[in-house]
Order: C-alpha cells, then structure tokens, then sequence
C-alpha cells in the first residue's frame, strides 16, 4: 500500500450524513447525558436556534464536569 493509499483510507467519508442515525452515548453521568440528547434534538430546532443550543450544553458540561460542583 502507498502512502497515498494510507492517507486516502484516512479521510473522512464525504458523502456519509455524519447526523444520520447518529445516537447520543449513554455516560452514566445523568447530568452529562441530558445535554447530549439535547445535542441530539438539535436537527429538529431551526438552525437560527443551533448556536443557543451548543452555548447552553458548553455551559451545563462545565458545570457538570467541574469537580468543585459534583
């Protein structure tokens, strides 16, 4: 195999819908996994509303994955 062939093998596949299917893991954090299926839902809320949505799940992460707040 070339080193082309091994870069090519690399890229990602352009033509797969990465939103496709794709499910919110479960964590066992109940805090950390209601803001990933709130990123999940963010296909059904108009793209005006996406950035309000990541601005909020950045904040509840930090809040939950900050050790002084556990």
């Amino acid at each position: 195999m070339s080193e082309y062939d091994e870069q090519a093998d690399l890229a990602p596949d352009t033509d797969a819908d990465v939103s496709d299917g794709w499910e919110a893991p479960s964590t066992g954090v109940a805090a950390v996994d209601a803001v990933l299926a709130s990123v999940q839902a963010v296909d059904d809320r108009p793209v005006a509303e996406h950035v309000a949505v990541f601005e909020q799940a950045h904040d509840q992460l930090r809040r939950a994955l900050d050790p002084g707040h556990g």
